[in-house]
């Protein structure tokens, strides 16, 4: 069927209609419920979970470690497992709009097929045996359509016909994910673009924060992010190329890692503007725990992705990398502001925490004074907007929708003259000149420290506001500078914003006007109650040990968190 373009509405409330339907009768909430949910700020814990059968409650509350666990130890089947999470992510989808596909009828099918498995060969099928996960909508699933939060792209593939692969293609994430035993059920929703640290599109509207409504749950991996806050996932797969695994989790009150862009496959993955490779989006990782990311990582490592990749890196998971316990001294550097645009009152507070759990455990830190990041962030976002918007814009041409307006500042009505290439070029030299400079800076702080190493690791904001309110996210420098310098980063939860002692500063002065805007937005009421992330940044490909120093510092807080009970 050809798309007329005015008719661009009528398209996208279709397939909002159609995924809707594919919710079981048996699962569809009574209209008063939904509007009881409007009313409410926090949509997770008690309130989603009233809405639950006790069964389905508690195994919606075990992490993905524990539900491997009980599935291979026959506790639970894995249908038993399938079944409550489709169910509570179809909740989560009607209270707060983050789903973008749902295949539940097929998941079921799948989960049968495994039990079956089991039951026949007493051995599970991988170490993923049974275990839900959920997908951002730029993987492909075979069945599947993948829009990315293009109207244009419904379907089609990526937005172009007749090619033969219109729900007939798996990512190789998907494939090497059912090879370990996963169970697939659902998309996520993202912004048009991808390039927006809010979840929004002309297909299903805007995600919320399900924690405090009145904020966004950050982009572009937003609904897996809201998802897992609502406990209708414990592991999910999205990208990140400024920030977006990161900025969602911590928004969320979530885990999340960003790997260096080499380690996983992106292979037959959609995104915008993929002939962009100097700045390449990364495969990140989402979940409700800290154990969640190793298992996924080091299953899918397992698999040797490179040997159906070329462009991974062929590094297996090192054990040795990994730091046990006991564990040693570490030596932290703390990014409190970066002198760009200041945290508000709730992200320091999250910082000074952090600091103070972290010297309680008895570790080192030191002053950090690298290279100037606005250099960096700079780089980084000339890179991205080189095509002068020009794959954004030819999307949006396909139904002729518009651009959302969290983007039209930067992409306005039409094309922008692409960036010359001898500028292009330019800026790649610049890129290089800088990560060597970051590196140098990395490697002299040895001397500064009493471990005899470099720093081992860097926590930082990873956005200067608890979440955001809509249409006033003015700057991404906190995570972008880990995407330029390719760096392995995890985002952990630190605590929730507090009118009560997290005031507005009448006397603080701004830096510049990015962070006027940004400290004007501070509105202690609206936030009050918003999760307060922060992120460790660790070196390129070094997955492992950063995700350890991750659980070191978490391990930190809670110990710290405890102590003034």
């Amino acid at each position: 069927m050809v798309l007329i373009k005015s008719h661009w509405k009528d398209a996208a409330s279709r397939k909002f209609a159609s995924v809707k339907a594919k919710i079981p009768v048996q699962w569809i909430l009574d209209p008063s419920v939904i509007e009881k949910a409007k009313k409410q700020s926090n949509l997770t814990g008690p309130f989603i979970e009233g809405l639950l059968s006790p069964i389905d409650k508690e195994i919606t509350t075990f992490d993905s470690i524990q539900l491997i666990a009980k599935i291979r130890e026959k506790t639970l089947t894995a249908e038993q497992v399938t079944g409550a999470f489709c169910k509570r992510a179809a909740i989560a989808h009607q209270l707060n709009n983050c789903l973008h596909e749902i295949f539940f009828e097929e998941a079921l099918d799948r989960a049968r097929e495994l039990d079956k498995h089991m039951e026949k060969t007493g051995c599970t099928s991988g170490p993923l045996h049974g275990l839900p996960i959920s997908l951002k909508d730029q993987f492909h699933v075979k069945g599947v359509e993948t829009t990315m939060g293009y109207v244009g792209w419904i379907g089609t593939y990526e937005g172009r016909k007749r090619t033969g692969k219109e729900m007939n293609t798996n990512s190789q994430m998907v494939d090497d994910l059912l090879s370990l035993g996963a169970i697939l059920y659902c998309k996520t929703s993202l912004p048009q673009t991808l390039l927006v640290g809010e979840t929004h599109n002309n297909i299903i509207g805007y995600t919320l924060n399900p924690v405090n409504q009145r904020l966004s749950c950050g982009g572009s991996s937003g609904g897996e992010a809201a998802l897992q806050a609502l406990r209708g996932s414990t592991l999910g797969v999205g990208t990140d190329i400024g920030g977006s695994v990161r900025i969602p989790a911590a928004f969320c009150g979530t885990f999340s890692i960003k790997p260096s862009v080499l380690r996983f496959s992106y292979k037959d993955v959609a995104n915008s503007n993929p002939g962009q490779t100097m700045v390449p989006s990364a495969i990140g990782f989402m979940a409700t725990a800290l154990s969640s990311l190793k298992l996924i990582m080091e299953s899918i490592l397992s698999t040797e992705p490179w040997l159906r990749d070329p462009e991974v890196v062929p590094i297996p998971w090192r054990k040795e990398h990994e730091l046990t316990v006991p564990h040693p001294k570490l030596c932290f550097a703390i990014i409190d502001t970066d002198n760009i645009v200041t945290p508000h009152p709730p992200v320091a507070r999250g910082m000074k925490l952090v600091r103070k759990a972290i010297e309680r455990a008895g570790h080192e830190v030191v002053s950090w004074e690298p290279p100037n990041h606005s250099i960096g962030t700079t780089i980084h976002g000339e890179i991205l907007s080189s095509d002068g918007g020009a794959n954004i814009h030819d999307q949006l041409k396909l139904s002729g929708e518009p651009i959302i307006p969290e983007k039209y500042d930067d992409i306005g009505n039409k094309r922008k003259p692409p960036m010359p290439i001898l500028r292009y070029q330019d800026l790649a030299l610049q890129r290089k000149a800088y990560r060597a400079a970051y590196a140098t800076y990395w490697e002299s702080t040895k001397h500064k420290t009493n471990t005899g190493r470099p720093v081992d690791a860097v926590i930082m904001p990873v956005a200067p506001h608890a979440a955001v309110l809509n249409m006033k996210y003015y700057y991404y420098g906190y995570t972008e500078i880990v995407n330029l310098l390719d760096y392995s980063s995890v985002c952990i939860p630190v605590t929730h914003a507090d009118k009560t002692i997290d005031i507005f500063r009448e006397d603080y002065r701004p830096l510049n006007p990015t962070d006027y805007k940004n400290w004007e937005a501070y509105d202690a009421d609206q936030y009050d109650g918003a999760p307060v992330g922060v992120q460790i940044m660790g070196h390129t490909l070094q997955e492992e040990r950063t995700l350890s120093i991750a659980q070191i510092t978490y391990e930190a807080l809670l110990n710290h968190a405890s102590s003034k009970l």
